[in-house]
Formats: C-alpha cells, sequence, structure tokens
C-alpha cells in the first residue's frame, strides 16, 4: 500500500493541477506530478518545490498513476477520455481517481460558460465507466479557482463539493483536500450529482467575468462536523 499522505496529480502541468500540487505540497503531503510530456512534468516538479520546499517528484502519466492509491485527474475535458483509455491497464483495484474535469463547450472551441452533453450524464460519470473495475471514482474542485490555488499568498475560503457512490471514498478524498486552510470539503451525494456540481463551473465563469473576481462556493447553516467518524 502506498503512503496515504502522498497523491499523484496527473495534470499538474496545467494551472488546477499545480495549484492543488503546491497547496498539497505545502502541508506535508508528498506529491507527483503527472503529464504526457514527462519533460513537462520535470519541469512544474521544479518550480513547485522551489516555491514550497515540499516532496514532490515527476513522472509521465503512467508512472505517476502507480505511484499512488490517490490519483487526481485535472486535465481538460478533451483528453480526459483519452487519459484514461491509456491508464485503463495501469489503475489498479483498490486506487482512487479524483476526478476535477469539467465538460466545458471550451473544448470543442465554444464558450467556456457553457456545458457539453455528456451521454453518460457528467464527466465523472464517464470515467467511473472507463476505468476498471474495483477502482473508485470522487468528483470534486470544479469550484475551486486555479488561479487562487496556485497564489500561496492567497487566502482561501470556500467549499469543495464531493459527489460519490462510496462514503468511505468521499471521506478518503475529504482527508486529503481538508488540509488546505480555507478548503472545506461537503458530501454532496451520489456519483451522479456531479453532473450538477460540474456545472457550476460554467456559471462560476460567468460570474467572475462579470464582476472581474475569484468567486468561489460556499453553503451556509451545515454543522461544524460534516465528516463525523463512523
Amino acid at each position: 500500500m502506498a503512503d496515504p499522505e502522498h497523491v499523484s496529480i496527473l495534470g499538474a502541468t496545467g494551472a488546477l493541477g499545480y495549484g492543488m500540487a503546491v497547496r498539497l505540497a505545502r502541508t506535508g503531503v508528498a506529491v507527483t506530478i503527472g503529464s504526457r510530456d514527462a519533460g513537462r512534468a520535470q519541469e512544474a516538479a521544479l518550480r513547485a518545490r522551489e516555491a514550497t520546499a515540499g516532496r514532490i517528484d515527476a513522472a509521465g502519466n503512467a508512472d505517476a498513476a502507480r505511484a499512488s492509491e490517490l490519483v487526481m485527474l485535472t486535465v481538460p475535458f478533451r483528453n480526459q477520455s483519452e487519459t484514461l483509455t491509456n491508464l485503463k491497464e495501469v489503475l489498479r483495484d483498490g486506487q482512487l481517481v479524483i476526478d476535477a474535469t469539467v465538460p466545458l463547450a471550451a473544448a470543442v472551441s465554444g464558450r467556456a460558460t457553457r456545458m457539453l452533453g455528456v451521454w453518460q450524464g457528467s464527466a465523472a460519470q464517464q470515467a467511473q465507466e472507463m476505468v476498471r473495475d474495483g477502482v473508485g471514482v470522487v468528483s470534486a474542485l470544479h469550484t475551486v479557482g486555479a488561479a487562487a490555488l496556485s497564489d500561496l499568498a492567497a487566502t482561501l475560503d470556500e467549499d469543495v463539493l464531493v459527489c460519490g457512490d462510496q462514503r468511505a471514498d468521499k471521506r478518503r478524498v475529504a482527508g486529503l483536500i481538508n488540509r488546505i486552510d480555507g478548503l472545506r470539503c461537503v458530501d454532496c451525494g451520489r456519483l451522479e450529482n456531479a453532473r450538477t456540481t460540474e456545472s457550476l463551473t460554467a456559471l462560476l465563469i460567468g460570474v467572475n467575468a462579470r464582476y472581474k473576481t475569484h468567486a468561489g462556493v460556499k453553503l451556509t447553516g451545515l454543522p461544524a462536523q460534516l465528516w463525523p467518524a463512523t
């Protein structure tokens, strides 16, 4: 079993994945940055280590996916299917994929404030269909701004909407993400609800463009203990 305080982030040469890499590394989590281009992964890892002095390695996607029980997928929607197809024989039973993919119309040169229809219902459900049996998928991070994550001087204060079919998987993801100051994971139900949480990305893109800000999502009226011990 891999170190539970270790996560592989595929697509961490992009803004969201890089932001998660540096934020988690700063909390003491060991991170492996994955990319289709191992050279780009090395460049991103070097930059992240300089920013955090954290435990950050780099590898191609396949080797990165093998390195941890937790695999975060932060690639654009147009690359999700190809990435998971290439990892079909790499991901193994017991691993958990944290899918942050959003099917924005920008993937086909449309507007970033519009969503694409996904046959399975959501990008996360597509991911669950594509991975082998025994690999879990949890949907998360769709409303967290990449710019704020990447800026370690920025103060975060927002909720992370988490969807998944297994309570234990969601708890595991929350245990990782809640390590980041200012992020609070909220259980939003089954994986099928990802079709709603994913669409909030498009909504926030429009709001942030309109008000020239970096707004997130914060739910009110919730109990103090969102993940009580079982």
